[in-house]
């Protein structure tokens, strides 16, 4: 039964890109609004909600807000604005997609919102850390949103001299999974499963107590759930897998790392019919290979009659998603070495891929589950193990992928002429280019998430293995402020005459970097207790 609604609320209506806007829902947030009534869905769920990423990033009477935890009370007679009402988004998309700054495109349209209301005169890039400070991209590593940010309107936005399926075949490898790369991305307009459930679909919210809820929209589908806003918790972080016995030359210990996509998992399903896939313009890092969402999505259509969207909440994606193995390493002084790890189907073989005459023992441990499917995991450990400990005397650290890339990163300490900012420079080889706008952009995001997990990302847990951060900024992910300057030298390469994953590589020589730093520290994150 639906309450009723005084009337003075029932009336509550603002104006949407120009136009009146009535509010069917007045207990929900702006963004559910947004998506559920409005149909606009460039505004996305990312934290839902907890305030934490910006994908919702909307104007409000000019000024950019996240529209999650903005009641839809609150903008009533104001004026909402989206990436559709700006005269220049499509600008902006160009600007975007020729930077390489937009890869899924689920956080760009937030981004945008969020750019597109700093003065000219202020887009450069300090300002435009501070600004992105309220937001998180897994994808880009910052570096190139902040090039396209510093574009001025008089510069040429448009790709020239592109060729866009050579540059999708690019993103594709890097990403290993079907992805577009043009400014229609940049302006959140892909098919991800949460925007394209058809007319009428119910909407399933999963409750604490394991059940879903089904309800004709979010808001509703919340409420009935009981949904409690995750936290984060004071848990100190642990190193649950001891290091192999033996006389070491170097030891580390790595613990639970999130995967920390922002596209949530999410499926829907006409009765009968085949769920929607759950990845759509990317690979979310492997993360989502072993989701069970779309059976989820099936079952509840064909139990409601009705087309069903279902999705995690970011606590329950947390909660249930799969972890990075947690692994300690032993090398001694001729570079043999032994693994220990927390048991994984896989995780021995990707191991073995870099180290095939490595002693690799796989050990039980209560926590999360774990997915040898992550970015690389086990191998890219090794390999940032050896390539670190085998740096060159100018600090230079190469890896050999196994899929044939080569890459080698240095990480210097700011002052002198480079400045005040760090410097990471990265080199890399990976078959014919195809585009390098692409695979800088790769690269870049790369170094991003390698950086993090060698410096700051993990998540505790209890007593029982149950994660207790639950929050997305809890994950450690760098905000754009933490990120050096990073450069990209594409090298020419001619042992392989088709084009190989490269950006892989470059993720764990960025590790191998950073943990040379680091001092070769005995654990990761080597920021954080």
């Amino acid at each position: 039964m639906t309450a009723k609604v005084p009337a003075a609320v029932a009336d509550l209506s603002f104006t949407l890109n120009g136009r009146e806007m009535a509010v069917a829902d007045p207990r929900a947030s702006l963004l559910e609004v947004l998506r559920d009534e409005a149909g606009i869905t460039s505004v996305k769920d990312g934290c839902s909600p907890q305030g934490q990423c910006g994908c919702c990033t909307v104007w409000i009477d000019g000024q950019p807000r996240v529209a999650c935890v903005t009641p839809v009370s609150r903008v009533a007679g104001r004026q909402v604005i989206t990436v559709e009402g700006l005269d220049d988004g499509l600008d902006w998309g160009q600007r975007l997609s020729a930077a390489g700054a937009s890869q899924c495109g689920f956080c760009t349209p937030g981004i945008i919102m969020r750019l597109a209301a700093l003065p000219e005169g202020q887009r450069n890039a300090s300002k435009v850390r501070s600004a992105l400070a309220a937001h998180l991209c897994r994808c880009t590593g910052w570096q190139t949103i902040i090039d396209a940010a510093a574009t001025t309107t008089s510069t040429p936005t448009a790709d020239q001299g592109r060729d866009p399926v050579r540059a999708a075949r690019r993103a594709a490898i890097e990403g290993r999974a079907t992805q577009q790369a043009d400014a229609h991305t940049a302006l959140g307009r892909c098919p991800f499963a949460a925007d394209t459930a058809p007319p009428g679909h119910a909407v399933a919210e999963l409750g604490a107590d394991g059940r879903w809820e089904v309800a004709a929209t979010t808001a509703a589908a919340r409420r009935a759930a009981g949904r409690v806003p995750g936290r984060n918790s004071t848990a100190r972080l642990v190193w649950p897998v001891p290091v192999p016995a033996g006389q070491w030359a170097y030891t580390l210990q790595t613990t639970w790392v999130e995967p920390a996509y922002l596209e949530l998992d999410a499926s829907w399903c006409l009765p009968g019919g085949s769920p929607a896939p759950p990845l759509a313009n990317g690979g979310a890092f492997g993360a989502k290979q072993s989701t069970w969402i779309a059976d989820e999505a099936r079952r509840l259509a064909d139990e409601n009659g009705r087309p069903v969207l279902a999705r995690l909440s970011r606590e329950e994606a947390t909660r249930r998603g799969p972890k990075r193995p947690p692994l300690a390493i032993g090398i001694d002084g001729h570079g043999r070495g032994a693994v220990a790890v927390a048991r994984t189907p896989g995780i021995a073989a990707s191991i073995r891929r870099v180290a095939p005459d490595w002693t690799v023992d796989e050990v039980d441990v209560d926590g999360p589950p774990t997915s040898a499917d992550l970015r690389d995991a086990g191998w890219a450990e090794v390999a940032a193990v050896i390539a670190a400990i085998g740096a060159d005397p100018d600090g230079w650290c190469t890896v050999a992928s196994p899929d044939g890339a080569r890459a080698a990163a240095r990480l210097t300490a700011p002052g002198g002429e480079q400045g005040d900012r760090e410097q990471l420079e990265i080199r890399v080889a990976c078959g014919p280019v195809l585009d390098d706008v692409v695979l800088r952009s790769y690269c870049i995001g790369a170094a991003h998430m390698a950086l993090g997990w060698v410096r700051r990302e993990a998540i505790a847990v209890d007593g029982e293995g149950r994660p207790t951060d639950l929050t997305i900024r809890s994950f450690g992910i760098l905000r754009a402020t933490e990120m050096p300057d990073v450069s990209v030298t594409i090298e020419a390469d001619q042992r392989s005459a088709e084009p190989v994953n490269g950006s892989d590589a470059v993720f764990a020589a960025v590790a191998a970097a950073a943990w040379l730093v680091a001092g070769l520290a005995p654990r990761w994150p080597t920021m954080r207790t």
